[in-house]
C-alpha cells in the first residue's frame, strides 16, 4: 500500500470518529548501572547511557542525542509522508541535527545556566526531480507538521509522580 493510500484511508477512517486519531505511546525506563538504562517500548527495546567523561560506559547513545536522533528520524519520515500527500517526487532525505549543551546546568554547577539544549540546527538535504520550489513547499510542510519537532518548538504538559518515597 503506498503512503498515499494510506494517508487517504486514515484521513477517512478519523473523519468518521476523531478517536481513532488518539495514539499513546510509552516508553518503559529502568536504569541497570551507573548511567545505563533499560529502554522498551513495545516489542523494541534499546540502551541509553552517558559516556565515561560523564560517568558511564558509553554502551548506548545517551540521552540528548537519542532527542536528536527522534527529531531527524521524525523530520526525514514527515519529509516521506508529506511528499506523497503532495505529490512530490523525492529521491532521498537526509538528516544532520546539532544540539549544544552547556553540562553546567545539568550537573547544577550553575542554576542559572539552562540543563537542555540552548540551540538546535536541522540540516536537510533532500535529492529528486522536483524544482527547489517543490521542495520549499515539502519542507514548509513538514515544519509545521513534525510531531518531535514540534515537542522541541513548544512547550508540553508534563506530569511526574512519584512511588516509593
Amino acid at each position: 500500500m503506498s503512503l498515499a493510500t494510506l494517508i487517504d484511508q486514515t484521513r477517512a477512517a478519523v473523519a468518521d470518529d476523531p478517536a481513532k486519531a488518539q495514539l499513546l505511546f510509552a516508553a518503559h525506563n529502568t536504569l541497570v548501572g551507573v548511567t545505563e538504562v533499560d529502554v522498551r517500548t513495545g516489542a523494541h527495546s534499546f540502551r541509553v547511557d552517558e559516556p565515561e567523561a560523564l560517568g558511564g560506559t558509553d554502551v548506548g547513545a545517551n540521552p540528548v542525542q537519542y532527542a536528536l536522533a527522534s527529531l531527524g528520524s521524525c523530520q526525514a519520515i514527515t519529509y516521506r509522508f508529506w511528499a506523497a500527500k503532495l505529490g512530490i517526487d523525492l529521491d532521498t532525505v537526509t538528516v544532520r541535527v546539532e544540539g549544544d549543551l552547556d553540562v553546567r546546568g545539568f550537573l547544577g554547577f550553575d542554576d542559572s545556566v539552562r540543563p537542555g539544549f540552548t540551540a538546535v540546527r536541522i540540516d536537510v538535504a533532500v535529492a529528486g526531480p522536483e524544482d527547489a520550489e517543490r521542495y520549499q513547499e515539502l519542507a514548509e510542510a513538514v515544519d509545521a507538521h513534525c510531531p518531535v519537532l514540534d515537542l522541541f518548538r513548544n512547550e508540553v504538559p508534563v506530569s511526574r509522580s512519584l512511588a516509593g518515597a
